[in-house]
């Protein structure tokens, strides 16, 4: 479950942060610091359903604003998926709303 997460906050730092012309933000970049697969590995050992979903809401929070808001046909689908991996209440639970939230960030980068 690491390899999803951190693909999700690098998707979503990439769809905030980085600008065409630029140098590409890479896993190994300082901005994923917070975000690494070890980071989360942890928090997935200690089964921390909240701290994973406070991570990966604060990349989505920003990527959501970079798509200019849930105004928006792509913000609206993020908000969406995003919403369905908060109201999951343990572990086995976000696979599947994790799953969708790295495909579409992958599908929109």
């Amino acid at each position: 479950m690491e390899l999803p997460l951190e693909t999700v906050a690098l998707f979503a730092l990439k769809l905030a942060y980085e600008r065409e012309g630029e140098s590409p933000i890479l896993r190994d970049d300082p901005i994923m610091s917070d975000y690494e697969r070890e980071v989360f590995g942890l928090l997935v050992r200690r089964g921390d359903v909240e701290g994973i979903q406070f991570r990966v809401a604060h990349c989505v929070g920003l990527a959501l604003e970079a798509l200019g808001g849930v105004g928006t046909p792509l913000g609206r689908e993020l908000y969406r998926l995003s919403v369905d991996f908060s109201n999951a209440q343990t572990m086995d639970q976000l696979e599947e709303p994790l799953t969708l939230l790295k495909n579409y960030l992958k599908d929109i980068h």
